[in-house]
């Protein structure tokens, strides 16, 4: 009776961190995932190149990984409370930013503002996901991070289809005029849809200095990680980040599955338009991606650790990835968009299974191992500008070959998928084996 009483007691100390952390996940999910509706309208603004308008993407993930070890440092220092509140004060400044980028349609502004914001989530996420991994038993931490990924996935899905709506809305009608005014009428249409930036994000830099505000009374309990295994006579197994090989093949396995999800969630919309489809129609793809991941993300919450392990979860992720990628390639039209909002259900538990394989019996070296997965994250910055490079290259060739222009658009952009083939296909290794190297048996 006193062990259930106590399960249940444990429960509730729980219940109202795992809300909070939920909460912050909402925030940075919101902010993140936005940026599937700014690529098109950074490219048409600032009249750039596929490869070009990937750095939105770049400027958010690489701050990641300028801003981990830094981020654990102060989190160390500050605390928990203190460094997410920080977290979300840095995230407001970069809001502000956007301001005066609009004023001067200046496309480094921009992306100052963006990196700005990817600072702060940096500290955000430091603190957060290494928190709630840690704040139940290890088993179960998939499951506990699948909902922070609905609370993320929503606040995307809300976050895509907001600032596609006050974005993208007759941006097609922007495009067919600009090759038909003059330059000074082209000049006063770039900046005024330039303007429609302002006001969103004034309201989110107000909503995130509140929050920064509020945070600092958050009922956050101090939590700290299991002790590393020792061996038999009691002496500690290892004296260095570097004993452990399975963290190492973690952390290139989040790098290249944070580029994988970049690419499902911020290419989809222009991808969608590559191929002709209305960009008003187009603007809510991201949104299909996002809720793929939901709907997969309430099924491990589920599943996991009940009826399937989350090495097992990774693997599925890992296969389901595979057979969409080579979907993607070989269908199209609105066909092989689904399937790119389908990479949403492959990529939804990865997340949440690499964290706690990749941390387990890590003791000590918990904290500066998830500042590495945390520069991981970078991945986002890397793989995504190189899928806008295999596009540009893949079009200069088709249309060198005398494709037309829309042809060529469209199948270069289909063709640009094939990266996410070798990515899933280490995630598969690591669901396998890699996660095992070097642990006891």
């Amino acid at each position: 009776m006193s062990n259930s009483a106590n399960t249940a007691n444990k429960k509730n100390s729980t219940f109202i961190p795992i809300l909070i952390i939920a909460g912050l996940f909402f925030i940075f999910g919101f902010v993140t995932w936005i940026n599937g509706a700014l690529i098109p309208f950074m490219k048409t603004i600032n009249e750039l190149t596929d490869a070009q308008s990937y750095l939105v993407a770049s400027a958010s993930y690489i701050s990641f990984v300028v801003m981990a070890i830094p981020a654990s440092k102060i989190i160390n220092k500050v605390g928990y409370r203190k460094g997410m509140s920080l977290g979300l004060l840095i995230m407001a400044l970069g809001a502000l930013v956007f301001i005066p980028a609009a004023e001067a349609r200046t496309y480094w502004i921009f992306l100052t503002g963006i990196f700005i914001q990817g600072m702060g989530m940096t500290l955000l996420q430091t603190a957060s996901n290494p928190y709630i991994t840690i704040l139940g038993p290890m088993e179960s931490a998939a499951k506990r991070i699948a909902i922070m990924g609905i609370a993320n996935k929503v606040a995307g899905a809300l976050g895509s289809v907001i600032f596609g709506a006050l974005l993208l809305t007759g941006i097609d009608d922007v495009k067919a005029k600009l090759s038909t005014v003059s330059l000074e009428e082209k000049d006063t249409l770039l900046n005024n849809m330039a303007d429609s930036v302002v006001t969103p994000y004034i309201i989110m830099a107000v909503v995130l200095v509140v929050l920064g505000l509020l945070i600092r009374k958050a009922p956050l309990p101090h939590v700290e990680a299991a002790p590393i295994e020792e061996e038999n006579d009691g002496a500690t197994q290892k004296t260095s980040i570097f004993q452990f090989p399975h963290l190492w093949l973690g952390v290139l396995t989040l790098f290249l599955y944070v580029g994988v999800e970049v690419i499902a969630g911020d290419t989809i919309i222009s991808y969608g338009i590559s191929l002709g489809i209305p960009t008003e129609q187009a603007s809510f793809f991201t949104m299909f991606t996002l809720m793929a991941m939901v709907a997969t993300y309430a099924l491990g919450v589920f599943l996991i650790p009940k009826y399937m392990t989350q090495d097992f979860a990774l693997k599925i992720s890992a296969c389901l990835g595979i057979v969409f990628s080579f979907c993607i390639v070989f269908t199209s039209g609105f066909t092989s968009v689904l399937f790119v909002a389908a990479l949403g259900i492959a990529n939804a538990l990865v997340w949440p299974a690499v964290w706690p394989l990749t941390l387990k019996g890590l003791g000590k070296f918990t904290k500066t191992a998830s500042a590495l997965l945390i520069m991981a994250i970078s991945g986002g910055a890397i793989i995504p500008p190189l899928y806008g490079k295999l596009v540009d290259g893949n079009k200069t060739s088709l249309l060198a070959q005398g494709i037309d222009e829309l042809t060529a658009t469209a199948e270069a952009a289909t063709a640009g998928y094939w990266i996410l083939v070798p990515c899933y296909l280490f995630i598969l290794y690591y669901a396998i084996s890699g996660h095992k190297l070097g642990l006891k048996k």
